[in-house]
């Protein structure tokens, strides 16, 4: 019952939301604000399609914008492609507000595949998330949606478009603040593999209308 509960409350939002889109092909700007850059990221092209390669070692982009700002519910989704050989843990996406409240977008790189990671931090109570299952793994080297979803004190993440794991944490809408792409904004754990898009809803998507690589 919890189970069903959880999905009821997570997937019960409008899809017709106004998501902001960031489509990263370039590297002076994200989504018309200015960046600042950590080693040398570069724009790269699969299939015709452009996306930001990161180094896994020294490589990161800035902004200095919190998309979650005042949002009671939202949904994080990213179209990325994590390479084979990077690092074992790694952060690709990280935002972060002035109370101290954070979200993140990780993996875990196995010999196997990769496991996402995924986690909430109330800056106010310090109560957090975090949502990892080592053997949920996921192939390396592949185009691949992944999406963060939080509703009413539930979490939750997807693997093109499908529920993988979720759990309970209360975040208060976060303030001000600053996101950080393929790293962890203390410039640890870098990424290595390439991001195409970004988009964030200001709604809690439910599993039908999440973007799916498949």
């Amino acid at each position: 019952m919890l189970l069903v509960g959880l999905a009821l409350r997570l997937g019960a939002a409008d899809t017709a939301d106004s998501a902001t889109i960031w489509r990263l092909d370039r590297t002076d700007q994200v989504g018309g604000h200015p960046v600042t850059t950590e080693g040398a990221p570069q724009v790269v092209t699969h299939a015709g399609e452009s996306s930001i390669h990161f180094n896994g070692t020294s490589d990161g982009i800035f902004l200095p914008v919190n998309p979650l700002e005042g949002l009671t519910d939202f949904t994080i989704e990213a179209l990325f492609n994590p390479d084979a050989d990077g690092p074992t843990e790694q952060r690709f996406i990280h935002v972060s507000d002035q109370a101290g409240s954070r979200a993140l977008l990780e993996i875990r790189l196995a010999a196997d595949g990769w496991s996402l990671d995924t986690f909430l931090l109330s800056g106010q109570s310090q109560r957090n998330c975090a949502l990892l299952d080592r053997t949920k793994l996921h192939p390396a080297n592949r185009w691949t949606w992944v999406a963060l979803v939080y509703a009413h004190g539930h979490m939750a993440h997807y693997i093109n478009g499908a529920k993988e794991l979720e759990g309970e944490v209360t975040l208060a809408p976060m303030t001000a603040g600053q996101i950080s792409l393929g790293v962890r904004q203390n410039k640890v754990y870098w990424f290595k593999g390439s991001i195409r898009e970004v988009r964030i809803h200001p709604s809690a998507l439910n599993e039908g209308s999440l973007q799916s690589a498949k």
